[in-house]
């Protein structure tokens, strides 16, 4: 068989993009398009979703967007399930979705807890399940790619809440990994360092008091000269979502410039 080319890395499969109306998730759904992919987004804010499928839909793409919240379990498995009823399949699921709010082990309430758990780790469960299911079902192949973070290594003391849920996504990964090997379901994670989105920009000036240079005083603080970009994870996404990737499972990939475990 000769190797697959890299264009159209997803040509003809059906990509469901949870929280893929802004940010890291919509760079995604550009890319998976690009490739040749039939997409869906979910989010909250329906003008967000309705506006990126207008931009997908004017090269011609297949593009929809089904209005959701991942905190809500049954609302997580009815993305998948609307995604499977419009396209008769789901080959490729993407949890991007993700909240960040501030927490320290000393003023977390149960509540932002709840909250962490059940956006983080509940919502992404309950999408891979019900996807799995379809893949099993039909017994076909699958790709799933969960967007992670360099902090479930550790993290900040004001990232506790975040920590404990993503680092939970970490152990899911591959666990549903090597479950579902012997499906052919490829099941991998990334750990995405400090990138460049809109949310971090709301985040910075929320938490932190950053001004209008502050991607600029980040982007010299760093090895490379620059902040993570939301094409450049995009693109590594999708590789990890096409064949191209191999026979790749279980594996949670440091995404960043930093070097764990290595000292100055």
């Amino acid at each position: 068989m000769s190797p697959v080319a890299l264009t159209d890395l997803l040509k003809n499969k059906v990509v469901l993009v949870v929280g893929g109306t802004v940010g890291l998730g919509a760079g995604i759904a550009r890319a998976a398009v690009r490739e040749g992919a039939s997409v869906v987004v979910t989010g909250r804010r329906p003008e967000a979703g309705e506006a990126l499928v207008a931009e997908l839909s004017e090269s011609g793409a297949s593009a929809a967007y089904v209005q959701g919240d991942l905190g809500d379990a049954r609302s997580a498995v009815a993305m998948v399930e609307e995604t499977v009823a419009r396209h008769g399949r789901i080959d490729c699921l993407v949890n991007s979705a993700g909240l960040t709010t501030r927490g320290t082990l000393l003023d977390t309430t149960p509540e932002l807890f709840d909250d962490h758990v059940a956006v983080n780790l509940r919502g992404p469960f309950f999408t891979m399940q019900t996807a799995v299911q379809d893949m099993v079902r039909r017994g076909e192949p699958g790709t799933i790619v969960n967007i992670i973070t360099m902090s479930q290594h550790g993290g900040q003391p004001f990232l506790a809440p975040y920590v404990s849920s993503k680092a939970g996504l970490a152990g899911l990964t591959r666990n549903a990994a090597h479950a579902h090997r012997w499906d052919r379901i490829r099941i991998n994670g990334l750990n995405i360092g400090w990138t460049e989105t809109e949310g971090e920009d709301a985040i910075q000036r929320r938490f932190h008091g950053a001004g209008d240079d502050w991607v600029e005083k980040a982007a010299a603080s760093l090895p490379m000269g620059k902040m993570g970009q939301v094409d450049e994870v995009a693109d590594f996404v999708v590789f990890l979502l096409s064949e191209r990737s191999g026979v790749v499972t279980g594996s949670v990939i440091d995404w960043d410039q930093t070097v764990r475990g290595a000292l100055d």
